[in-house]
């Protein structure tokens, strides 16, 4: 389908690029995903494209309702929409969502925003009425992260899918040994070993964590992938210095995504849920 080569073609390489979580992907307005590509983001534009070319496959439409949740400044929202899908990005803060729309003004993309939560989906859109949600880096602020993922089931068409990105309890215990925090280490540690996620907010999730809401929703987890595996132990100058270093990290973090010895030690996993 037209909508497939479209949405395949997109997110390998048009939009805007990712940042830290927390801040929706912010990328820069109107410039190409490929030139601010780097191995924070390419797994997780990689899995959307194939998701999105089998919705719309099964849908036997090129458009798709989408509902970014939490969607902050556009990030993934803009390319989205650029590829002609229906996109709303929820979010509590009116700063980012103004935010969201200069971005989308800036390359002529229509998209819509509400300010709210991602407990509002089902008032905002109605239920089943997506067909796909991204909840990326949400259920680390959440109220409750159970509610939540149900507010997103509420919303989803039969056969939709969500977009779930969360941050990994067991990095966070790394990162903070690698730079010294040894006490930060050990009281993050002493959360680590029950089903749910920890009390937060912010939040860290283990793997079963996370599947355990998805599937506490009445939805089918999918195949997991780490994300940021490497990527923020590995010192920018390398990458700088070697103008093949940051390919080959890209590579690295794709080929590392997939292991599921990497899952818990990536700084985030992506899973995505199927109704």
């Amino acid at each position: 389908m037209a909508g497939d080569r479209r949405a395949a073609g997109a997110l390998g390489g048009t939009g805007a690029a990712g940042a830290p979580p927390g801040q929706g992907a912010v990328g820069a307005p109107g410039r190409p995903w490929s030139r601010y590509d780097d191995a924070r983001t390419t797994v997780v534009r990689d899995i959307l494209r194939t998701v999105i070319s089998a919705l719309a496959a099964q849908a036997g439409r090129d458009r798709l309702d989408i509902l970014d949740a939490g969607g902050g400044t556009g990030g993934f929202a803009v390319p989205l929409a650029s590829l002609g899908h229906n996109v709303t990005v929820i979010d509590p803060s009116a700063d980012s969502l103004a935010a969201a729309e200069r971005r989308a003004a800036e390359i002529s993309v229509p998209i819509s925003v509400v300010q709210g939560d991602v407990t509002d989906l089902a008032m905002v859109a109605g239920e089943a009425s997506a067909d796909l949600v991204l909840c990326h880096s949400v259920l680390e602020y959440v109220d409750s992260p159970a509610d939540a993922m149900a507010s997103i089931a509420q919303v989803l068409r039969p056969a939709g899918a969500v977009s779930v990105l969360a941050a990994s309890s067991v990095a966070a215990v790394i990162h903070r040994a690698l730079a010294g925090r040894f006490d930060d280490a050990r009281r993050l540690l002493a959360g680590i070993g029950g089903s749910g996620p920890e009390a937060g907010p912010p939040r860290r999730f283990t793997l079963a964590a996370v599947v355990g809401l998805i599937e506490g929703a009445g939805l089918r987890a999918g195949r997991a992938h780490g994300v940021r595996v490497f990527a923020d132990l590995v010192p920018g100058m390398f990458a700088d210095a070697d103008p093949g270093a940051a390919d080959a990290l890209v590579a690295l973090e794709r080929a590392a995504s997939a292991h599921p010895a990497f899952h818990d030690v990536a700084t985030q996993f992506h899973i995505v849920g199927y109704r």
